[in-house]
Parts: structure tokens; C-alpha cells; sequence
């Protein structure tokens, strides 16, 4: 997972409310067990429409989203974050979000930002002539204008979106306490190893207590 500093840049002016997962990437889609190609079938109810938000050439490759409140709601599909992020978005920011939605999207690099819905609104507005900067640094998001919306996020899921950590970046970055562990394991409890000769290897001590 890249890290995640800041995004910069234009953003999706939607603000629809309770957007389920069925509408982020609907049922036959879930097929896969692949991200790639994801941000094809990326609300495509909604793309279906002419002239749809979407697809207007003004907000094309727009990191950021500006949804409403309880986005992500409906099924825990892990395809939705999988879908947006495959879209180019890197953040949303709603009033709330599902639980669930919302640590899908923090494990695959989304930042998923609450601010109160007067922002929201006023986000919506600015996003469609300006750009939007959401800072992982100050957490705040700001515009042209001197907007400026300061937002809470959970510290562990903020220090692992900092360092672009996901649950293997995090194991390997155990590696040294992981590795001594298994090192005073062997020392201190050597009958619990299992031999690794192949056939007719066996347990180093076994019937011990």
C-alpha cells in the first residue's frame, strides 16, 4: 500500500445520500477475485445515465469524493473500496460512513473523512470549479477559498495510511521482535520443534510434557 500524505485535486461533487455498496459496484461485478479493471463497472447504475457526474470530462481522474451521509452502507463487499480505488479516488468524505465501508476503505489506502454536513455542503460547492486538499498531516481539509474543516481519524488507522501499511506491511514490520520470539521459543522450549527432513522426520523430543 502507497503511502498517504495528502490528496490534492479535483473532486466528484455528488453528495448523494445512503449510497449503498450494490451502487459503488454492483453483484455481478463480485465475480473477480482481482482489483484491476474494478473502476469499469464503478457506479455504473448511476454511469448508465446521460450526462452523469462521472463521467463528465471536467471531474475525469478526480481523487477525491464528496458523498453523503452513510456511504457505503448495504453488503461488506471489499470490491466497493477495490472499485474506487481502481477509479482513482483516494478519499471520500461523507457526514458517516458504514463501519464496515469505512475499514475497507482504510485497508486498501482510501481516506475515509467525516465532516458535519455543513462542510459537506460547502465541499460540494467549491468541488465543482476547484480543487480540495485533504491533509493526513493536519488533518484538515481546505480550498481555494480558505475553507478549512478539521476532521478526526482513528490514530492507528492514520499512522498506517502515513507509512502505507497494510496488515503484511505491518507483520514485516515486526520482523526483528517475530524473529527473536521464535529465537528464545527454540532455546527455551527446544522440544517443540518439528523436524523438517522430509519423510520420516519426527519430532524433536516428542512424548515429552
Amino acid at each position: 500500500m502507497e503511502p498517504v500524505r495528502q490528496v490534492e485535486g479535483r473532486a466528484y461533487p455528488w453528495g448523494a445520500k445512503n449510497i449503498d455498496t450494490d451502487i459503488i459496484i454492483p453483484a455481478h461485478w463480485l465475480k473477480t477475485t482481482t482489483r484491476e479493471g474494478l473502476g469499469k463497472g464503478a457506479f455504473e447504475t448511476v454511469r448508465a445515465q446521460p450526462g452523469n457526474l462521472f463521467d463528465d470530462p471536467r471531474y475525469a481522474g478526480a481523487p477525491v469524493l464528496v458523498a453523503g451521509d452513510n456511504f457505503g452502507c448495504g453488503s461488506s463487499r471489499e470490491h466497493a473500496a477495490w472499485a474506487l480505488a481502481d477509479l482513482g479516488i483516494k478519499a471520500v468524505i461523507a457526514p458517516s460512513f458504514s463501519d464496515i465501508f469505512s475499514g475497507n476503505a482504510f485497508k486498501n489506502g482510501i481516506v475515509p473523512v467525516v465532516l458535519p454536513q455543513a462542510a459537506v455542503d460547502r465541499l460540494v460547492e467549491v468541488a465543482r470549479t476547484d480543487p480540495i486538499t485533504v491533509d493526513l498531516e493536519t488533518m484538515t481539509v481546505t480550498t481555494p477559498y480558505q475553507d478549512r474543516f478539521g476532521f478526526t481519524l482513528d490514530p492507528f488507522r492514520r499512522r498506517c495510511l502515513l507509512e502505507g501499511l497494510d496488515e503484511i506491511g505491518m507483520t514485516l514490520a515486526q520482523d526483528t521482535a517475530i524473529s527473536k520470539y521464535e529465537s528464545d521459543v527454540a532455546q527455551a522450549r527446544p522440544w517443540t520443534l518439528v523436524g523438517v527432513g522430509g519423510e520420516g522426520s519426527v519430532v524433536e523430543g516428542a512424548g515429552r510434557t
